[in-house]
């Protein structure tokens, strides 16, 4: 194999892995499915290892092909830094996969693609929506958006700030129900758990007093964009995060309750997976995000 056609092959191996598809690998890398299956083999010919194993339905890694995997996608990775350094104009080629829970996607990252992505009009930017945490490295993920404290990890994080988490009903479930005046009453109320509030306890302060109360939890969901939509159409009381509500607030969707009180603060960081270098253009996505953040 020439050593054009090996890095390609390299390069499609990595895209199959994540795509799960030799299909639409090809289509984004723009070789016909014949030429890029022929390039895979001959890549496992050469390795004398099984690296994919091919169904009608669907592509999963062997063992050595995981293994591989890891090893290539760091290779790939310097490749790529060494080719930005070289040409030195700043301009950003190739693709980020970047994971993101659903209601970070739809009320930042995605607004505020189009303007990246008119900066970098030569990178390709793959958005995976997850609300539950990967594992970035067995994932292929370049940069994931996490939120609350980090567990224990040998992954690089980046701050991107802290959020104020609020309270708040729709209208139509407050003329049935009545608004808390105190959160003492707030454990009376329907409530739903959902994101980083899913948790049994909600802790409202205000000066030196601090009140502790245990929300019914009568609908518990594991996503924050579901359960703000399920307070939405009147299931109940939500706590999310300031920046996830002001659009409702703002419009009259949802009202915020007990203003007079503060509620936690939530973190956000961007995190990178250790022990290999971080793309240029995660960097770069990254360093948008917090100039972005700045304003909400």
């Amino acid at each position: 194999m020439w050593m054009s056609d090996q890095l390609a092959a390299l390069r499609l191996f990595v895209r199959v892995a994540h795509a799960g598809s030799f299909s639409r690998a090809a289509k984004e890398m723009k070789l016909s499915q014949p030429t890029a299956s022929r390039l895979i083999s001959v890549l496992e010919e050469q390795l004398g290892a099984t690296l994919l194993v091919r169904t009608t339905r669907s592509v999963t890694l062997t063992d050595a092909g995981r293994d591989y995997l890891a090893s290539v996608q760091i290779a790939l990775d310097t490749l790529d830094q060494a080719e930005h350094d070289v040409r030195g104009n700043g301009e950003l080629r190739g693709r980020i996969r970047v994971a993101s829970s659903s209601i970070f996607a739809s009320r930042v990252i995605v607004p505020s693609l189009a303007e990246f992505m008119a900066l970098h009009p030569s990178l390709k930017v793959e958005l995976i929506i997850e609300d539950q945490r990967q594992d970035l490295i067995a994932e292929g993920v370049d940069v994931a958006i996490r939120f609350g404290k980090l567990a224990d990890s040998t992954a690089i994080a980046r701050s991107l700030g802290r959020w104020r988490l609020i309270l708040a009903a729709a209208p139509r479930y407050l003329e049935k129900h009545g608004a808390p005046n105190t959160p003492d009453e707030v454990a009376n109320h329907r409530a739903i758990l959902a994101g980083p509030a899913a948790n049994s306890e909600w802790t409202f302060n205000r000066g030196d007093e601090q009140v502790t109360v245990r929300p019914a939890g009568d609908l518990s969901i594991t996503g924050s964009e579901v359960g703000i939509n399920a307070s939405l159409v009147g299931l109940g009381m939500v706590v999310a995060s300031y920046p996830s509500l002001r659009g409702y607030i703002g419009n009259g969707e949802l009202v915020r309750l007990l203003p007079g009180w503060e509620m936690a603060e939530i973190e956000s960081h961007a995190l990178f997976a250790s022990g290999q270098a971080a793309k240029p253009a995660a960097r770069a996505f990254v360093d948008y995000l917090q100039q972005l953040l700045k304003n909400f």
